[in-house]
């Protein structure tokens, strides 16, 4: 009876997933191809005060003034990055979001045995998800910035779904078990080879920008970045004892759980696509 029950609730989960996937792709795709540019920006924005919102109630629960703090520099960041990339205005906004994640740690001292704790969230919290989360946008904002955005996706998505399926045919040996019990060697692998099939669809099918032996090399650098990621937020939720960053997607769990590795493989493709596609490594 009890095996019943487990299968049923997998089996709804998965038609929660699919009918998410069903709305969630069709918007996403216009917003990234067809709609005006501005749509797809404040999407980004959007989901950097959701993903914050997730991220302090998790590190810093009933805390609900430096949770609407960390929310503020965390869309700041991400707004700076995306609207006014100039170096005057970064090096000012990240002055910012360290004065004032300092200062909200003395405007709640207690109990001081974690007031540093709750310091170091607010001043690594907006760089966490602001920053990270601004790579996508300023991906969208690049000549066939669609395609990046989606080349960005692939890897982190195709990673983890090729790591799922090699790790339950093959995963034998545990990857780091105290973190993440149910992730393998095996499947580690398996991910970086997802990756890498997401960076050589792109460039013979969507993104000819993308050079062959470079995107291999992205593709490997990001698709460990990305299961890094996942593994980050993995650590993040057991250390503050939760099961999901939050339950605004159905099926899914929190914003966070479907983005932590996405946030990383964008920052590696933005990198990538600034330094040796753009030419400024040279």
């Amino acid at each position: 009876m009890p095996e019943k029950k487990a299968q049923r609730g997998r089996l709804g989960d998965l038609g929660a997933r699919l009918a998410t996937s069903a709305v969630v792709i069709p918007v996403l795709l216009w917003l990234l191809f067809w709609a005006p540019r501005i749509g797809f920006l404040l999407l980004v924005i959007a989901a950097t005060a959701i993903g914050a919102s997730e991220l302090f109630g998790m590190t810093l629960p009933k805390r609900r003034v430096l949770q609407g703090l960390g929310v503020s520099s965390s869309v700041g960041v991400c707004a700076v990055f995306i609207f006014q990339p100039s170096e005057l205005a970064i090096v000012t906004v990240l002055l910012g979001v360290l004065v004032v994640g300092l200062l909200g740690g003395l405007f709640a001292p207690a109990p001081i045995e974690t007031a540093a704790a709750r310091t170091g969230w607010l001043v690594a919290g907006p760089l966490y998800t602001g920053g990270l989360l601004a790579t996508i946008a300023l991906l969208h904002q690049r000549e066939h910035g669609g395609a990046w955005v989606v080349l960005a996706m692939m890897l982190a998505w195709f990673g983890d779904t090729f790591a799922y399926f090699a790790g339950r045919a093959f995963g034998k040996h545990k990857l780091y078990e105290r973190v993440s019990p149910k992730k393998t060697i095996e499947g580690a692998g398996g991910g970086l080879a997802g990756s890498v099939a997401g960076a050589l669809l792109a460039h013979f099918w969507y993104l000819p920008d993308l050079p062959l032996l470079g995107g291999i090399a992205l593709a490997v650098v990001a698709g460990a970045l990305g299961q890094a990621g996942d593994l980050v937020e993995s650590l993040i939720k057991r250390s503050c004892g939760v099961k999901d960053s939050g339950f605004i997607v159905p099926g899914h769990g929190g914003l966070l759980d479907r983005i932590d590795a996405l946030m990383l493989t964008a920052a590696a493709t933005w990198v990538f696509a600034a330094w040796f596609v753009d030419g400024h490594a040279g």
